[in-house]
C-alpha cells in the first residue's frame, strides 16, 4: 500500500539530515561523555556517566524499556555513540538486606515510585487492606493515576521488564494483521518476532516438571477448571530462566520466582532488559546511561538537531538540577504513557507545533481486567506458588467472548483456594491524551465505564466456569464487594500510532531526526501480553532507520 506520510518523510528528511560520519562522531561531544568502563558481555547494563549540561549527543534515547533497549543496541552496533536518559534509577545496588529488590509479601520503599504507600492490583484480602505504608522513594513500580484508570509502569534501567510477569507471547497473526495493516506480517513472523524472542532470552517451562511441582498447583487447577467448561488452555513462554527455577525448587540456589518476587522486581532468574539488550549495548563501549533524569522539553535547536531539557531528581523525587543538551537524533522510548504525554505537551506548548493531529490518539488498556474465583476445597491452589505465570486460557477465537486470560499466581504464603486471572479482552474502546492548559499537565480521557465491554467478554467465560464448578467470584480482592479489577492496566498501548501519528517506521516526519520506538506505536490492544510485539516492532523499525536514515 502507498504510504503518503512515509513518502513525505523521505522528501523532508534531507532538510535536517546528519551524515553518518558526523552522526557517529557527534560534533561537540567530549570524549568523557562517550566512554564506558570495560564491561563483559554478560554484565548487566548500568550508568557510567551522567549527561552534563551543554553536551552534544549523536543519539539520545528517552527511556530504557523495550523500544529504547532495542534502539540502543542497534545504534551502538552500528557504531553510533548513544546516550539513554532514564527517569528511574539503576537497580544494581543491594539494600540493607543484601537484596536489590524487595518481595511482594514484605514490600519496602524499593517497591513503589515516589509514594508513601504501596498500590498493588490486589489491594484487599478477606476485607482487609493489604497495601503498606512505606517511605517515599524512587521505587521500581509506578502506579500512575489518571481520572479513570491507574497505569502500572516500571521505573529503572530496563523499564517494564523489571516488573512484569515475563510472559513472552507472540500475538495471533490474523489479529496483528488487523491492527497493523501497514506492517509486512510475513516479515514480522519470519524475521522480527524470532529476533525479538532470541534477544529477550525467551524459554519454555519443562512440561514434565510443571505437572509434578507443587509450585504450579495453582496453574494446574486453573487449567482443569477451564477445560472442564470447554475452554482451551495453552502453555506460555517466558523470559524467566526455568532451569534456574528448578534449582530454586531443589533448594540449590536462592529463591526469586519461588520467593514471592515479581511486581517489585526479581533478584535472580529473570532475564530483564538490563541483562539482555542493554547489557549487549553496553558491551559495545558506545552506550552511556543517565538515571534519575526526566525529559521535560524537546524542541528544534538553532544550530541543527534538537534541544532537550531534563530535570535531575534525587531519590525522594526532589528536583536538584535542570540540564539542556543538544541531540542530533532523539528516540522517544518512554513508554505509551511517557512518550504520548511528552509529545502531546510539546505540540500544545508550541515546541513541536507541526506534529500530526494524531498525536495522543488511539490509547487503550489492552483490554485488561482481573478477577478471582473461589474454588472448592478439593480444588486447592497451593500455599507455595511461583510468581511467574506459564499458562493461559485462550478463547480469542470466540467472537462472543474474545479473551486471553493469564492464570495468575496469588502468592499469599498460605492456601487461599483462589484462582486469579488477568484477562486480555478484545475491548475496542480507545482514549486520547490531551494537554490541560490550566494545570500544564496531560490528561487521559479513559473512563472506568469504557472497560465494561471487556468485563462483559470476560464474564461470559468465567460465568460459565463458575456455573460448571458450582463456584462464585471473590468480591474482596479489588475493593469492598467489587468483583472486577477494571480500574488499572499493566499493558498501556497507543498514543503515537504507527503510520498515523508517525510514518510506517516510527519517524515523526514533520521533524526529521525524531523517532518513536515504543508501545505508543501499537493501537491500544494486541490481544496478548505486549512486550514481544513492542520489541519486534522496534527491531523492524530500527533496521529500516539505520539502513536508510544514517547512511
Amino acid at each position: 500500500m502507498t504510504d503518503s506520510r512515509a513518502n513525505r518523510s523521505d522528501a523532508t528528511r534531507g532538510v535536517a539530515s546528519v551524515s553518518r560520519r558526523r552522526f557517529i562522531a557527534g560534533t561537540g561531544v567530549t570524549a568523557g561523555a562517550l566512554l564506558l568502563s570495560s564491561m563483559s558481555t554478560s554484565a548487566s547494563a548500568s550508568p557510567r556517566r551522567a549527561v552534563a549540561d551543554g553536551d552534544r549527543l549523536p543519539a539520545l534515547v528517552i527511556g530504557s524499556g523495550y523500544g529504547g533497549a532495542v534502539a540502543a543496541l542497534r545504534l551502538t552496533q552500528a557504531g553510533i555513540q548513544t546516550h539513554i536518559v532514564e527517569m528511574g534509577r539503576s537497580w544494581d545496588t543491594p539494600g540493607p538486606d543484601g537484596k536489590i529488590f524487595c518481595g511482594m509479601l514484605n514490600p519496602d520503599k524499593r517497591s513503589t515510585w515516589l509514594s508513601n504507600k504501596t498500590d498493588q492490583p490486589v489491594s484487599k484480602f478477606i476485607g482487609i487492606g493489604i497495601n503498606k505504608d512505606i517511605d517515599k522513594y524512587t521505587g521500581v513500580l509506578d502506579s500512575e493515576r489518571f481520572s479513570g484508570i491507574r497505569v502500572y509502569q516500571g521505573r529503572g534501567v530496563g523499564g517494564g521488564s523489571l516488573v512484569n510477569g515475563g510472559m513472552a507471547v507472540t500475538p495471533k497473526r490474523n489479529y496483528f494483521e488487523e491492527i497493523l495493516p501497514s506492517v509486512d506480517a510475513n516479515e514480522m513472523y519470519t524475521k522480527f518476532f524470532p529476533r525479538a524472542n532470541t534477544g529477550l532470552g525467551v524459554n519454555n517451562i519443562d512440561q514434565a516438571w510443571f505437572e509434578s511441582t507443587e509450585w504450579y498447583k495453582f496453574a494446574r487447577t486453573g487449567r482443569k477448571t477451564a477445560q472442564r467448561s470447554g475452554f482451551d488452555t495453552v502453555f506460555v513462554p517466558n523470559v524467566y530462566d526455568f532451569e534456574y527455577m528448578k534449582k530454586e525448587a531443589a533448594g540449590q540456589v536462592t529463591k526469586s520466582g519461588l520467593g514471592g518476587e515479581v511486581i517489585y522486581g526479581n533478584n535472580a532468574g529473570k532475564k530483564s532488559l538490563d541483562k539482555t539488550y542493554l547489557a549487549q549495548a553496553a558491551a559495545t563501549g558506545k552506550l552511556t546511561i543517565t538515571t534519575l533524569h526526566q525529559v521535560t522539553k524537546v524542541a528544534p535547536a538553532s544550530g541543527g538537531g534538537y534541544s532537550v531539557t531534563m530535570d535531575q531528581i534525587d531519590e525522594q523525587g526532589n528536583k536538584i538540577a535542570t540540564k539542556v543538551v543538544t541531540a542530533d537524533r532523539v528516540f522517544f522510548a518512554a513508554g505509551s504513557v511517557g512518550t504520548s504525554k511528552l509529545l502531546v505537551s510539546m505540540k500544545a506548548q508550541g515546541h513541536l507545533p507541526n506534529l500530526s493531529s494524531q498525536i495522543g490518539e488511539g490509547w487503550g488498556n489492552n483490554g485488561n481486567v482481573m478477577v478471582g474465583r473461589a474454588n472448592h476445597m478439593w480444588d486447592a491452589t497451593g500455599s507455595k506458588q511461583a510468581t511467574i505465570p506459564t499458562m493461559g486460557i485462550d478463547n480469542w477465537a470466540d467472537p462472543n467472548a474474545p479473551i486471553f486470560a493469564e492464570i495468575a499466581p496469588l502468592p499469599a504464603g498460605l492456601e487461599t483456594y483462589i484462582s486469579l486471572y488477568l484477562a486480555i479482552t478484545k475491548n475496542p474502546n480507545r482514549a486520547r491524551f490531551q494537554f490541560n492548559s490550566g494545570t500544564g499537565k496531560v490528561d487521559l480521557s479513559w473512563t472506568v465505564s469504557q472497560n465494561q465491554v471487556g468485563i462483559d467478554m470476560a464474564k461470559k467465560v468465567f460465568d460459565k466456569i463458575n456455573k460448571k464448578e458450582g463456584t462464585i467470584y471473590r468480591t474482596d480482592l479489588f475493593g469492598t464487594y467489587k468483583t472486577w479489577g477494571d480500574d488499572f492496566t499493566y499493558h498501556p498501548l497507543g498514543g503515537a500510532l504507527l503510520n498515523k501519528a508517525t510514518d510506517n517506521f516510527g519517524r515523526l516526519p514533520e521533524y526529521p531526526g525524531l523517532y518513536v520506538v515504543d508501545g505508543s506505536l501499537v493501537p491500544g490492544n494486541v490481544g496478548v501480553n505486549p512486550f514481544v510485539t513492542i520489541t519486534a516492532l522496534a527491531e523492524r523499525n530500527m533496521e529500516k532507520i539505520i539502513s536508510t536514515d544514517l547512511q
